[in-house]
């Protein structure tokens, strides 16, 4: 059950699909199927739509479904759930409305992300790339999952002017004073459009958006900077799934994607399901289990100088080994 951007938000609504998608592949005998949601009114109507259709395990998608997801959890305990960018019962998600961390029923498999940490070395990535000394990010709403890949991206900024004694601005977020800018929406690509053109009129030549299907609205207006006559040169990054794959017709202004492996985690848990191995409880990806990564380069891969990229790879390796710890107000 997607959240309001959509089945096709090419983003992490998308991205849970396709996880369900492959696990249908995986074993012929799951059948899948889809709902979306125009408002969180949707969010319990169609948790009982599905409960009424005796699915065996129900995904929903986003931070913001914790309670509708508990709630039908506590009340149908033979169905299994999971959720995704949520760790249900936390602070940061809690069942209850009203914010205080509650016991997540043993039903629910919690798929969560850190992605702060690669994020962190996108943030590295874009410092190192950028022209006019300027980037930029904004976030669809300011909620945990989506302020963690900003808290990372600002971070990895921060660490390449340690590193290189540069003086790289990001603008649109500030992890230290967690302020900044949001669309309030993860559909709108009018307001992508616009946050991107002010950036780029403020100098940012690398815009990352944070914001589902708004960050198309920020492509088109990179991709008219392109076309237009005497405009700097700007790129992006993209968020969740591979742009080049999810968006292939932006795919040229894609440096690379801050992605979370939402396929491999929903598709593990719907055959968990279907082979009676679900446990329920959290799973979190990061960069030692190949839950978040940078994606491939692809038209960048020749222009990235390599020795950036080896800087990328060290980063990797040391978040990995705990030398190198992103700061992130954001709980995973």
């Amino acid at each position: 059950m997607t959240d309001i951007g959509g089945i096709n938000d090419k983003s992490f609504n998308a991205s849970a699909w396709e996880g369900m998608q492959e696990a249908h592949v995986a074993n012929s005998n799951i059948t899948v199927k889809n709902a979306s949601s125009s408002s969180a009114a949707d969010y319990a109507p169609n948790i009982s739509a599905f409960l009424g259709q005796k699915c065996a395990i129900i995904v929903t998608v986003g931070y913001l479904m914790a309670t509708a997801t508990g709630n039908a959890a506590s009340a149908n305990s033979g169905t299994k759930f999971a959720i995704v960018d949520c760790a249900l019962g936390s602070a940061s998600c809690a069942i209850n409305p009203n914010g205080k961390p509650s016991t997540p029923p043993a039903n629910v498999d919690s798929l969560v992300y850190n992605t702060a940490q690669d994020a962190f070395q996108g943030g590295y990535l874009a410092a190192g790339m950028t022209k006019t000394g300027k980037v930029a990010t904004y976030g669809g709403l300011k909620i945990p999952t989506v302020t963690i890949y900003m808290d990372g991206f600002w971070d990895g900024v921060q660490y390449y002017n340690s590193q290189h004694h540069t003086h790289v601005t990001v603008l649109g977020w500030n992890e230290q004073t967690q302020s900044g800018e949001f669309s309030n929406s993860f559909t709108d690509l009018t307001k992508g459009q616009t946050f991107a053109q002010q950036f780029i009129s403020e100098g940012a030549d690398i815009i990352f958006p944070v914001a589902g299907g708004v960050g198309l609205g920020s492509a088109k207006a990179v991709q008219n900077a392109d076309t237009a006559a005497g405009s700097q040169k700007v790129n992006m990054m993209w968020v969740d799934t591979d742009g080049c794959v999810s968006a292939p017709q932006y795919c040229q202004y894609f440096i690379t994607t801050v992605e979370k492996g939402i396929q491999a985690s929903v598709k593990g848990a719907v055959i968990a399901a279907a082979n009676g191995t679900f446990k329920g409880g959290t799973y979190v990806g990061d960069l030692a289990n190949g839950g978040v990564q940078l994606s491939p380069y692809h038209t960048f891969a020749t222009k990235i100088p390599a020795a950036l990229q080896a800087e990328i790879n060290t980063i990797k390796a040391q978040i990995i080994s705990g030398k190198i710890v992103p700061a992130t107000k954001s709980p995973v």
